[in-house]
């Protein structure tokens, strides 16, 4: 009986021992970083429109005030406005809506000539996108507004690292209801547009802002009952990028000018589907 309780008290000296060097080891070791949290998915152009994952939520119909029911849901669809390049990079974008309001915007771009796309920036519920402009390969703008439940707090989204990223740059420090009508900028730091608030609007209807500091803050310059324009050059080079909307395919196409002929890049369904509630 000794001897095997001589037995038990070295084999549990030796399990504590071994316990506390696997303790040690495992402070002494780097803790394991958690994964990286999934991306936006990957958009492959293989000859047939692209559908955008959407999957309506019962939060997007009330925000949206819709009157969706599973007998009656409410068709949902894509709409691209504008399609850019960077030169390296194409952008298209546009917003998510149903036939009575706008659900989010939608900002796609394409490090590969469309071949495969993927989101660049979050969507932005209850808003939409629309003209985008770049001044060389790193700095560019694509004008938005908050369509829910009025037109109002026009803002751009800018990037400074070719599309990368985007940040948001409102034009007022106030909500107020109205939209950019236009927009252009000369070079990296000066631009200029017109606001557009919108018949039966208190005082002007039009006002024209200005920025030298690319966009971070604008200062008003005129404003008018009738409209306005920015001057711009006698002849602007006919654009090389254009988003054609497609009956036959119920698709937005992707086309880039090549000589007299418009080439195919990628196409885009406009249907994504229905809301209804969950």
């Amino acid at each position: 009986m000794r001897q095997v309780a001589l037995f038990t008290l070295c084999c549990a000296a030796l399990w504590s021992q071994d316990q506390r060097s696997q303790d040690q080891r495992s402070q002494d070791q780097p803790p394991v970083a958690a994964p990286p949290p999934a991306g936006p998915p990957v958009l492959r152009s293989t000859g047939k429109p692209i559908i955008v994952p959407f999957q309506c939520s019962d939060e997007d119909i009330h925000s949206a005030g819709l009157s969706c029911s599973e007998q009656d849901p409410c068709p949902v669809y894509l709409e691209l406005a504008e399609l850019d390049s960077t030169g390296i990079r194409l952008f298209a974008a546009g917003n998510i809506h149903t036939s009575t309001a706008t659900l989010y915007s939608i900002l796609l771009g394409s490090d590969d000539n469309g071949v495969t796309w993927r989101e660049v920036h979050d969507r932005i519920r209850g808003a939409g996108l629309d003209h985008l402009q770049f001044a060389g390969t790193d700095t560019g703008w694509v004008s938005g507004i908050s369509l829910t439940p009025l037109p109002q707090d026009p803002f751009l989204l800018q990037t400074t690292d070719g599309g990368k990223s985007w940040r948001p740059h409102a034009i007022f420090n106030e909500p107020r209801f109205g939209g950019i009508q236009q927009f252009n900028f000369d070079d990296k730091t000066s631009g200029a547009l017109i606001i557009d608030h919108g018949p039966g609007s208190e005082g002007d209807r039009y006002e024209l802002y200005e920025t030298n500091d690319g966009g971070d803050t604008w200062n008003i310059k005129q404003t008018s009952v009738k409209p306005l324009r920015l001057k711009l050059p006698p002849a602007p080079p006919a654009p090389e990028w254009r988003v054609r909307a497609d009956a036959a395919t119920k698709s937005f196409q992707l086309e880039h000018r090549q000589g007299q002929r418009w080439t195919s890049l990628a196409a885009f369904a406009v249907n994504l589907g229905v809301c209804k509630p969950e």
